[in-house]
């Protein structure tokens, strides 16, 4: 069975680390039932960590974790910080089969996202005088 893992830098604004909770709700429904669940982890500042969220995955009879890095660029937290924290959780469980995703800012479709927002706030009265 396979699980997702989302993870986050982490916020000391609760309100941004419950957006990426919400997040991971969302995707859980969409994934469903693909991934057997959906856990948002944070590097720092917030809970779960990423060995925590790997255990939860485990604990709901995961045997095989996609991790995808929510993050724009590959900064030292996607290249050194992600591996390290997930080769620490690897040795708490042998068996498990853990797969790290490109990060959120390295995916095709990330340009037409962007050209998307800048549309959407055209039509939309977002105008913030600076």
């Amino acid at each position: 069975m396979k699980a997702l893992l989302l993870i986050a830098h982490g916020s000391r604004r609760e309100a941004s680390n419950q957006e990426v909770k919400a997040l991971a709700r969302q995707l859980h429904k969409q994934a469903t039932p693909e991934f057997v669940c959906v856990v948002p982890a944070f590097l720092e500042l917030a809970e779960p960590d990423i060995p925590t969220g790997v255990d939860l995955c485990v604990e709901t009879g995961a045997t095989e974790v996609i991790v995808v890095p929510y993050f724009l660029a590959a900064g030292r937290h996607v290249v050194t910080d992600i591996p390290q924290a997930l080769q620490t959780a690897q040795q708490y469980h042998s068996g498990l089969k853990l797969h790290q995703s490109e990060y959120l800012g390295r995916h095709d479709s990330m340009s037409r996202l962007l050209l998307s927002l800048a549309r959407d706030s055209l039509t939309h009265d977002n105008t913030n005088a600076a």
